[in-house]
This record gives C-alpha cells, sequence and structure tokens, in this order.
C-alpha cells in the first residue's frame, strides 16, 4: 500500500452463537466479561475495554472459531474458571511462547487464554 500507512483501530471476532442467553452467560458468569450491549441476536460482551461480538446463528460457523485472550495472571483467572464450572481443553501449560490455557465456550469456540511465558 502506497503512500501514508492506515492504523489499525481494533480487531474484534464476531462469534457465531446458537442461545444468546447461554453465551452470554458463560461469557459474564464464568469469564468475568460484562454485557455491553445487543439484543436477542447480535451483541457485545466486554472486559477491560476489550469486546467480542456474539451474533445468534449467524457469521461463521458453529464452534469453528479460536480466540486469543493475553491477560496479565493466568493462575487466578485459571482458578477463578474452574471454581465457575468452565469447560477446559487445555490446563495452563507453559509453551515457548506463552503460558496458556485454552476454554471451550457453549457453541466449541475455541479461547487460548494466556500470558508471557513463565520462567520457572
Amino acid at each position: 500500500m502506497e503512500g501514508q500507512a492506515v492504523q489499525v483501530e481494533t480487531i474484534t471476532p464476531i462469534l457465531r452463537v446458537k442461545d444468546m442467553a447461554v453465551s452470554k452467560a458463560f461469557y459474564i458468569d464464568v469469564l468475568g466479561f460484562a454485557d455491553a450491549w445487543g439484543d436477542d441476536n447480535f451483541g457485545a460482551i466486554s472486559r477491560d475495554g476489550r469486546s467480542i461480538y456474539l451474533s445468534k446463528e449467524d457469521q461463521g460457523d458453529p464452534g469453528s472459531c479460536w480466540v486469543w485472550i493475553g491477560l496479565e495472571d493466568l493462575d487466578m483467572f485459571y482458578e477463578a474458571c474452574k471454581a465457575s464450572g468452565a469447560e477446559m481443553r487445555q490446563e495452563p501449560t507453559n509453551h515457548p511462547w506463552a503460558y496458556e490455557m485454552q476454554v471451550a465456550d457453549p457453541d466449541g469456540h475455541v479461547l487460548r487464554i494466556a500470558t508471557g511465558p513463565r520462567e520457572d
């Protein structure tokens, strides 16, 4: 692209969901997001100024999305998720690129939740 570069302002995933109420309850009650806005067909949930759009039976395929979520303290987040009944696909694991866990949402989308790799 020639000329001055255009800055990206935001990138927000859109997840196809079967039941908006069930999906919102998962993101709010289990993962600590807040109900940002929307109706029974399309909306957003957010946490710390970051959002994920939810679209009822539209925009994508069920369970086809993987989303990376970076945060400061994975161990504290993991304990909160475990206590809330989240379906763990992968317990916290140290990799060369990140200290990461994986959680499946009610629609089968995979959330890769991580922080920097551990040194210990």
